[in-house]
């Protein structure tokens, strides 16, 4: 095997691509910037008892582990930027009000989550502590919406869901862990015959609701039937009523779908769940929910809600996202006329590239479609490389 070959389902970034993402990065940002969302940047791995605290089982699977040859302590590479904030918020930062926070970095799994993807995403998100009302998750999913209009993503529609009626439903019927574990994975499947045999033997309120929600998909009408075929529990209809408020309020940023049977970070979050997709896209460009407990497992609980996506995806779903072509600048590096030209050209954002001697057979490369002549004593920027 060859040595220079990278492990599967990782990848180089190559120029094009990278001044994509890097672009797309800089614009959603300075996007989270103004609405007030302050950066954090936190390490590349940590301990993996911190790393992993509150997060479930499946970011356990999905983490890459090491030792650490200084203390002798497991390690983990992150999988997911999101508990890192939380830990920051809650130990570091401390605050007592709302606090806003975003974050850009990659991340790295253990495996692909399919065939498509890579294993080392590029993630970007933002996050809101200390507010458990859904005001804050409407702001977050106005927010992600923005994001992906910011990145030329156009008719993009959102999916809600809520984990707590499927909870409720588990908990009120006080079925145990490992039936919970299966009736779960049936559930995100949407795998009636199997949810069918796995409620067979609880009560027919439970059984006829559990069996219901993989049906509950689609628009507004979905909200009323949940309402005459889900049990009137105080949870469940605290839920609906909050789908109801997300949709009254978002409706003029997207087209807004409901799916109860969607648990996606079941064992994470524990209300409202969200997902952004575009037009021809068949993959979620951005997902996020509400994850309340996630502040109790570092000793200070804190309501949380927030987003994420990855900036490959972003990039690639991102139409016309090419780079602007350069401009070629002879090599005089005495001439102060140029050099005072050439800085006001990068100045205004303009991309200057110099022509160093021995290369002009090459220039094509360069991706520059103008050139700096003189005229009449001028530096002046024309059309073509001749």
């Amino acid at each position: 095997m060859r040595t220079w070959l990278l492990p599967e389902y990782v990848e180089d970034i190559l120029p094009a691509e990278a001044a994509r993402i890097e672009r797309l990065r800089r614009t959603i940002l300075d996007l989270f910037a103004v609405h007030g969302y302050q950066l954090v940047m936190p390490p590349l791995l940590e301990y993996v008892d911190s790393l992993l605290t509150g997060t479930g089982h499946d970011l356990d699977l999905r983490t890459f582990k090491l030792v650490d040859q200084l203390s002798g302590r497991m390690l983990g590479v992150r999988a997911d930027i999101t508990p890192q904030v939380a830990r920051i918020d809650a130990h570091l930062l401390n605050r007592k009000g709302v606090t806003r926070l975003c974050y850009a970095g990659s991340v790295l799994h253990t495996l692909p989550s399919d065939l498509n993807r890579t294993r080392e995403p590029l993630q970007i998100g933002a996050e809101i502590y200390g507010h458990k009302g859904v005001e804050s998750d409407i702001e977050v999913e106005r927010l992600m919406m923005q994001a992906m209009a910011a990145a030329g993503i156009a008719e993009a529609h959102l999916d809600l869901g809520h984990v707590a009626i499927f909870r409720a439903l588990v908990r009120r019927a006080k079925i145990g862990a490992e039936r919970e574990s299966e009736l779960f994975h049936a559930m995100q499947l949407k795998d009636l015959p199997a949810l069918r045999a796995l409620t067979g033997k609880l009560d027919r309120a439970t059984r006829e609701a559990l069996t219901a929600l993989p049906d509950l998909y689609g628009g507004r009408d979905v909200l009323a039937a949940a309402s005459r075929r889900l049990p009137a529990y105080p949870e469940i209809r605290l839920a609906l009523r909050d789908l109801k408020q997300l949709s009254n309020t978002l409706g003029d940023v997207a087209k807004i779908r409901f799916d109860l049977a969607e648990l996606r970070g079941y064992h994470y979050h524990s209300g409202v769940v969200f997902a952004a997709y575009a037009q021809g896209w068949s993959n979620a460009l951005a997902r996020g929910g509400r994850y309340d407990e996630v502040g109790k497992a570092f000793g200070r609980a804190r309501a949380a809600t927030g987003f994420s996506m990855d900036l490959r995806e972003l990039a690639t779903a991102r139409p016309n996202g090419g780079g602007a072509p350069g401009i070629l600048a002879p090599y005089k590096p005495n001439d102060a006329a140029l050099q005072k030209r050439v800085a006001a050209l990068r100045a205004r954002g303009e991309i200057v590239i110099v022509d160093l001697p021995g290369h002009a057979g090459m220039r094509e490369e360069l991706g520059c479609d103008r050139r700096l002549t003189r005229k009449a004593g001028v530096w002046a920027v024309v059309k073509g490389l001749e």
